[in-house]
């Protein structure tokens, strides 16, 4: 399978905020009343939820729907006093209002997990690349773990947690990790090692299905695709095209890096390390570089990731609109940097909120032509 002919959709949690207190609020039910139920689906918390595009093999195509989506969302929430906050936390916002979404997973999940559960005040996007092959998806899952930290930069959107700085780009990326099951997910030699894996987890009590294997990068359970889990909920959609495009390129790399060396295992205890770096500093800071194992600019390592994907964005048809995108989020750095700065305007995280909702709101795609040095821009 080539780069060319991979498929690509995304799962993208949204935040429901009052539009007048800027706060989080448990009332993600109601919207969903009022929305199309194959294209959104209720989350583990009642102030979030959760929409998924189709599958597409064109990028623009891909940019188009998640900004349909959004609209429809945006509308629907604007007409109850509502907003929608595309980013991995949000700053305002109090755990004793929450409220888990009535179902009997997730009320088992809160019994569980106590705080665990009442503090998933979280967003993430989720990209689903096709992989129909089982054992390949299963191996790519493992194989392209190091690549996980630059895209999770690229997504770093969540400084502010419970009205606070935290001082990392992604702290949702801190929050998430504290499942039993996050994190790079080690090599297994067949599907069958794997299921051994999730049975003997389930088997154990501390998780109860399979669903419940939250890898940061993985072969998804329900459908026949690798999917990448690292990543923040982005405001901007063409955040999510890159990151979009430059996964299904180190999809179609990687299938040619197993089939040369089936047996290669990566380190996941250096993994770890590079996710905790990306987390901290987003794109303002270093990163680990994937293939030396170093400390770089930021800039520089998501540079070189998509240099080395040259061939096969260009296989795509993908590499102007990538190579394009990536200048830019480059340029403009990261949405974590973003909301620092508006709230440094006059000190009030209600900016943050309004920020986050203005960017959210203009999350549309137009195709630009001509010789622009990028092929989009966002839709009025």
């Amino acid at each position: 399978m080539s780069g060319s002919t991979i498929s690509l959709g995304v799962e993208e949690e949204f935040h429901v905020v009052d539009t007048r207190t800027r706060h989080l609020v448990p009332r993600a039910g109601i919207l969903l009343d009022m929305l199309p139920e194959d294209c959104f689906t209720k989350e583990l918390q009642c102030s979030t939820l959760e929409a998924n595009s189709k599958p597409f093999r064109d990028l623009e195509d891909l940019a188009r729907d998640l900004g349909g989506m959004r609209a429809m969302v945006v509308r629907r929430a604007e007409s109850l006093g509502l907003g929608i906050v595309a980013a991995g936390s949000v700053p305002l916002a109090d755990i004793d209002r929450m409220k888990v979404s009535p179902d009997p997973r997730y009320e088992q999940m809160l019994d569980d997990y106590q705080l665990l559960t009442r503090e998933q005040l979280i967003c993430g996007t989720q990209v689903h690349a096709e992989v129909t092959d089982r054992e390949l998806a299963l191996a790519l899952a493992h194989r392209l773990s190091p690549w996980a930290p630059p895209l999770l930069a690229l997504s770093a959107g969540s400084p502010y947690w419970l009205g606070s700085d935290t001082g990392y780009g992604s702290y949702r990326t801190m929050v998430w990790q504290r499942w039993p099951t996050a994190g790079p997910m080690a090599r297994y030699d067949s599907v069958a090692d794997y299921e051994r894996m999730i049975g003997g987890l389930i088997q154990s009590g501390v998780i109860t299905d399979p669903g419940m294997i939250y890898f940061d990068i993985r072969p998804s359970d329900h459908v026949p695709t690798v999917e990448l889990r690292i990543c923040d909920s982005c405001p901007r959609v063409e955040d999510i095209v890159l990151i979009a495009g430059l996964f299904r390129a180190l999809v179609a790399r990687g299938l040619e890096d197993v089939r040369r060396s089936p047996g290669l295992e990566v380190p996941l205890e250096s993994v770890r390390a590079a996710t905790w770096q990306a987390a901290r500093s987003g794109l303002e800071g270093e990163l680990v570089d994937p293939v030396e194992g170093v400390p770089r600019p930021a800039a520089e390592v998501v540079t070189g990731m998509v240099a080395g994907l040259r061939p096969y964005l260009e296989e795509a048809g993908d590499w102007e609109l990538i190579s394009g995108l990536t200048r830019e989020a480059l340029a403009r750095g990261s949405s974590a940097a973003r909301q620092r700065a508006a709230f440094a305007r006059r000190g009030l995280l209600g900016d943050v909120v309004d920020m986050l909702l203005a960017e959210t709101r203009s999350g549309g795609w137009e195709p630009l032509g001509g010789d622009s040095t990028s092929s989009y821009r966002p839709a009025a």
